[in-house]
């Protein structure tokens, strides 16, 4: 007997033994018994009981003849499937997959679709098929899209590069379902030899887009290359444009990203089934306070959507746009990933089953989670350049200052054109103007890249603040006031393999390690919670008002979303996909860059 010939006999008699227990010609292993079922395919609440054989459901019925090994009394709570997030990187919560899950499982989430891009311009492709050997055992089900931008742009030195013959030789390993966020669209709209073969290599799995601000005939173009969703939409107009292209509209709600406001109108009968609700990059303190998907859904309530709707959001839409057979739905044959919510107005959850298993009640885990060893080299990957406060210094020159205008809950980014402040033939942090210096070192011992530039926002009176987490190539980047403050959160950084650092008066008054590729912690949630909370209430005392203030500054290197970034070669015009210097600017222009 053949080990094929083996697995299907295997199968064929689990399925036998399935349709048996639906039958009621054997007993389910569970029953959950007495709730009221969300049915996302009618949008009905039903009163049913729900019997379980192995991971799957076997049925769903309302006439009490359910004969179980076990029973679950869920009289009073609503039984709805276990909750999906659609898209994140979850790197951004800077937790191990263990202690992530930890976390979210009692509170609902039982999927979780992620795009591992931070890891893999740190670790390459050694560092997903880590991240894949971490993933495994645990009772939340991970997916991964495949990182289709590694680096990200051109304007950037990673660590890693992922070519069209990694993601190929990736698609075989089983929880890779497509290819994550196509960041670089203008490479797909000049028909780039590789960003095709990219697109090509994935075949007939989905491919997730990424491209703010697109529009007309432009827009249609990346769409028709076989991109079809989009979580970059930040507007009713962009978002509008975007579902009548056919793409899959991600309602992103993170922890500086927070687009349902200005998209929940598009939410309606014609559109709920293509829209989803996800939140992209969610920090630890958010998720300890506020929650995952379950606080999606309270947001989604509060301003009016129906209960069921946003429910089917975050399970059956994104179940079929990723083709997850068997999830997103409390039906038989689906496997026994379902959530018993105490009410469908704060989603507080009574209990979650996971593949058929009790995995968390009364907001507590008890499924087993085994925590993965991180290979060593995923634990040494600072590589600092010698650095020095000569190093740091902005010689003046003619012209006005290009200035990156950083908004509090933003990703996106303007352009300020200003005289700056001049002090001995040195450019200099000017706090009455909120002027201040922005750094990036390169960190993975490649060239020791070190850039300098200007950026308006972020409130700092004292100090600085530095962190090794700065999408996507992840180099670290700092902001401050002083220079040797500047310097000393920096040297923190590589002091502690990676994490963030606030410094003042030459003195650290707090920070995080991240050790493992200097983006993720190895300490618990409530732990990364607090020393993050405790980091940001640093960053408040010297000045910042941001309420994320890390979080912004990770995105001010991000160089594939407008308009003015800076990373370790310099500042990027993302719109006109070039370098260019610090001073570059007219009065003229500036008149047309001014505050408004």
């Amino acid at each position: 007997m053949t080990r094929k010939s083996y697995n299907a006999r295997s199968e064929i008699q689990q399925m036998r033994e399935l349709i048996q227990a639906a039958r009621g010609d054997r007993p389910c292993d569970l029953a959950v018994r007495g709730g009221s079922v969300v049915n996302v395919f009618t949008g009905e609440i039903i009163r049913a009981d729900v019997g379980i054989f192995g991971e799957q459901i076997a049925v769903v019925t309302g006439d009490g003849t359910i004969d179980a090994l076990q029973t679950i009394d869920a009289h009073g709570l609503f039984l709805a499937p276990g909750l999906i997030d659609a898209h994140m990187h979850l790197e951004s919560t800077m937790l191990t997959p263990a202690e992530f899950a930890r976390v979210v499982l009692p509170r609902g989430t039982t999927a979780v679709i992620i795009d591992p891009h931070e890891l893999a311009n740190v670790a390459g492709k050694e560092g997903i098929h880590e991240l894949i050997a971490a993933l495994k055992n645990l009772p939340v089900r991970f997916y991964i899209m495949l990182p289709s931008c590694v680096p990200a742009s051109e304007f950037e030195t990673s660590a890693a590069r992922l070519d069209a013959s990694d993601i190929e030789e990736l698609t075989s390993e089983p929880p890779v379902i497509g290819l994550g966020e196509m960041m670089d669209f203008n490479a797909v709209l000049s028909g780039n030899e590789e960003a095709l073969r990219k697109l090509a290599s994935v075949r007939d799995k989905v491919v997730d887009g990424h491209c703010p601000g697109l529009s007309g005939r432009e827009l249609q173009a990346y769409v028709a290359a076989g991109i079809d969703s989009e979580h970059q939409a930040t507007d009713f107009r962009e978002g509008l444009e975007k579902l009548r292209t056919g793409m899959h509209l991600m309602i992103r709600e993170g922890s500086v990203a927070k687009d349902l406001d200005k998209l929940i109108d598009l939410i309606g009968p014609q559109t709920v089934d293509r829209c989803m609700l996800v939140s992209d990059d969610l920090l630890a303190i958010d998720l300890e306070e506020q929650g995952h998907i379950d606080q999606l859904l309270r947001l989604a309530v509060k301003r009016g959507i129906d209960a069921v709707q946003a429910l089917k959001m975050v399970t059956a839409n994104p179940a079929k746009r990723f083709g997850l057979r068997r999830i997103g739905a409390v039906a038989p044959g689906y496997y026994a990933d379902i959530v018993a919510f105490k009410n469908l107005s704060n989603f507080e959850t009574a209990f979650v089953i996971a593949g058929g298993k009790l995995a968390a009640f009364d907001g507590q885990v008890t499924a087993e989670l085994c925590e993965h060893s991180f290979d060593a080299a995923l634990l040494n990957t600072m590589h600092l350049p010698d650095l020095n406060a000569k190093r740091l210094e902005i010689p003046a020159d003619k012209g006005l200052a290009n200035v990156i205008r950083a908004a509090d809950g933003r990703i996106i980014t303007g352009r300020l054109l200003i005289e700056p402040t001049v002090l001995a033939d040195r450019v200099i942090s000017d706090t009455d103007r909120d002027i201040l210096k922005i750094v990036v070192v390169e960190r993975h011992g490649i060239n020791g890249n070190i850039a300098l530039g200007l950026v308006n926002g972020f409130g700092l009176e004292y100090g600085a603040i530095a962190s090794s987490v700065a999408h996507d190539a992840h180099n670290v980047v700092a902001v401050g006031v002083d220079d040797r403050d500047i310097l000393r959160a920096i040297q923190r950084v590589g002091e502690m393999n990676g994490g963030l650092a606030v410094a003042n008066e030459g003195q650290i008054i707090a920070d995080l390690p991240l050790p493992i590729a200097g983006l993720i912690s190895t300490s618990n949630a409530g732990t990364t919670a607090a020393r993050f909370r405790r980091l940001e209430d640093a960053a408040r005392k010297i000045g910042s008002p941001m309420e994320h203030p890390f979080m912004t500054l990770s995105f001010m290197c991000l160089s594939v979303v407008p308009e003015l970034k800076i990373t370790d070669r310099g500042l990027v015009d993302v719109g006109g996909s070039r370098i260019i210097p610090l001073f570059t600017g007219t009065k003229a222009e500036a008149e047309r860059t001014a505050v408004g």
